[in-house]
């Protein structure tokens, strides 16, 4: 029987702050995904260090901010595959495409990840 989409959402949740831990050093503060017919999105809250909140906080020329979007992006972008192999593990399809993008003013961060077509999952009995 298939997963339904609160369970996969669950999953996918359960997954990434697992990664995040041990892929980025640490875990996000909070962690909620959605499965949206052909995508799945992921909301991490709290995910800057605290080193890199001070420098988004000290830096009032924008660079620290920049350099810290662009070592995130960049840590993302070099873990790809990992991620999609993740997904793909729980979903059953091979995500299409990844984007992402950081906060360095709320600490937070979304991945999104789209798919050929709907993600397959029993529906949630209410």
């Amino acid at each position: 029987m298939a997963k339904t989409k609160g369970q996969l959402e669950a999953e996918i949740s359960e997954a990434i702050i697992k990664f995040e831990k041990e892929y980025m050093g640490r875990g996000p503060e909070e962690t909620k995904t959605w499965i949206l017919e052909d995508m799945v999105l992921v909301r991490l809250r709290g995910v800057l260090t605290p080193a890199e909140r001070n420098l988004a906080k000290i830096d009032s020329s924008s660079h620290g901010r920049a350099l810290i979007k662009q070592v995130r992006i960049e840590l993302l972008e070099q873990a790809r595959t990992m991620l999609e192999t993740l997904v793909q593990d729980i979903t059953g399809q091979k995500p299409r495409s990844l984007h992402t993008d950081i906060s360095t003013a709320t600490g937070e961060r979304v991945i999104l990840f789209t798919f050929d077509g709907a993600v397959p999952c029993a529906r949630d009995v209410p």
